[in-house]
C-alpha cells in the first residue's frame, strides 16, 4: 500500500468513498453507475489539479517519500547485467555509493550513484545516502576507468548531502569532492547525471559535473535543504516551504532557469506509485542524450561540458 503525504489526504478520502459505492452496488445490487462515474470524473478531476500544481515544498516531500525508488532499483528496472565494482583502493568500500558496469539497451555505461535505505538496518548499511570520501574517490576511479575503455557514464544522485562526521572530515571529504568536481570537467567520454529525488549541495555536485544533467520531476536540487535554509533565514525549520518556494529548488523552476537540461515526466502522483513507468522513462530520456552525446569528439565534449557550467549565475537585469 503506498504511503500518503498530508496533501494526498482528500484524494485518499475521495478514493474510499468511491470503494463505498462499488461495494454498495455490488453488495445490494444497486445501479449505482451515474453516481460513481460523477465521483470517478471529481476524483480524476482533483488529481489532475493537485498533481499539475504541486508546489515547490510538496515536490520535496515527494522526493523524500520511502516508497520512491532508489538508485539500485533504477539500476535493476532501467538497466542490465549490472556488475557492481567495489573499493577506491584508499580506505574501502562505500556502501552508500555503489557503482559498476552495465547496459543501458545495446550501450555498455558505467553507472554510479547514490543509495538510500528502506528501514533502519538498510539505512545505517547505505550511511542513509550520504556518501564518505572514499565513495567520491571510488567513483572518479570508476569514471577514469571507464574513459579508459570509452564507456558513456551515468551518476545518478540521491543524498541530502554528503556525510559530515568526524571521519569524513579526517579522511578529507572537501578534498574528495573537490577533485572530483575538477576530474569530471576533463573526463573525455559523455556524463549524464540524473537527480533521482534528494539532490543535496556538494554531496550531490561530486558527481554531477555533467554534459548532461537531468531531474526527475519531483526532485530537488539544492545548495542547501529547505529546513536548513529556513532555520538561517527565519531561525526556524516550520519556515521550510516558504524556502522552498524562494530557492527555486524544484526541477520546473532549475529548467526555466537553464541549471539543468531536462526534467524526465513521472508517473501521476509520482515515481513511488510506479517504479516501472519512472524507469523506463529515465532509460528513454538517458539513451537519448546518450545518443546525441556520441555525435561529439573528445575535445568537443569537454569543450561544451566547460562552457555549460561557465555559463551558470549568468544573469541580465534591466537597464
Amino acid at each position: 500500500m503506498t504511503q500518503l503525504l498530508e496533501f494526498e489526504k482528500p484524494i485518499a478520502e475521495m478514493e474510499r468513498e468511491l470503494e463505498k459505492l462499488r461495494a454498495k452496488s455490488d453488495s445490494q445490487n444497486i445501479d449505482l453507475s451515474a453516481q460513481i462515474s460523477e465521483m470517478e470524473e471529481k476524483l480524476s478531476a482533483t488529481k489532475a489539479e493537485l498533481y499539475e500544481n504541486l508546489t515547490p515544498w510538496q515536490r520535496v516531500q515527494i522526493a523524500r517519500h520511502v516508497q520512491r525508488p532508489y538508485m539500485l532499483d533504477y539500476v535493476s528496472l532501467a538497466f542490465t547485467d549490472f556488475l557492481e565494482l567495489h573499493g577506491d583502493r584508499h580506505i574501502g568500500d562505500d556502501k552508500s555509493m555503489p557503482g559498476g558496469l552495465a547496459m543501458l539497451g545495446d550501450q555498455k555505461v558505467m553507472v554510479i550513484g547514490h543509495q538510500k535505505g528502506r528501514d533502519t538496518k538498510e539505512n545505517l548499511l547505505r550511511n542513509f545516502g550520504s556518501a564518505h570520501p572514499e565513495g567520491y574517490r571510488k567513483a572518479i576511479r570508476l569514471m577514469r576507468l571507464a574513459e579508459k575503455f570509452r564507456i558513456p557514464i551515468v551518476c545518478l544522485i540521491d543524498t541530502p548531502g554528503a556525510f559530515p562526521g568526524i571521519g569524513a572530515e579526517e579522511r578529507n571529504i572537501a578534498e574528495a569532492i573537490g577533485y572530483n568536481l575538477r576530474e569530471m570537467m576533463l573526463i573525455t567520454v559523455p556524463i549524464i547525471a540524473v537527480v533521482l529525488g534528494e539532490g543535496g549541495s556538494g554531496g550531490a555536485l561530486g558527481i554531477g559535473v555533467a554534459d548532461r544533467v537531468l531531474m526527475m520531476e519531483n526532485a530537488y536540487y539544492s545548495v542547501i535543504s529547505p529546513e536548513g535554509c529556513a532555520a538561517i533565514l527565519w531561525k526556524h525549520r516550520k519556515h521550510a516551504p516558504e524556502a522552498a518556494e524562494a530557492m527555486k529548488i524544484a526541477a520546473p523552476d532549475l529548467k526555466k532557469l537553464k541549471l539543468i537540461d531536462g526534467v524526465i515526466a513521472e508517473p501521476t502522483g509520482g515515481a513511488h506509485h510506479d517504479h516501472a513507468a519512472a524507469a523506463n522513462a529515465l532509460r528513454e530520456e538517458v539513451a537519448k542524450h546518450l545518443r546525441e552525446l556520441q555525435q561529439l569528439s573528445p575535445t568537443a565534449l569537454r569543450q561544451q561540458r566547460y562552457q555549460k557550467f561557465r555559463q551558470y549565475g549568468d544573469w541580465q537585469g534591466k537597464a
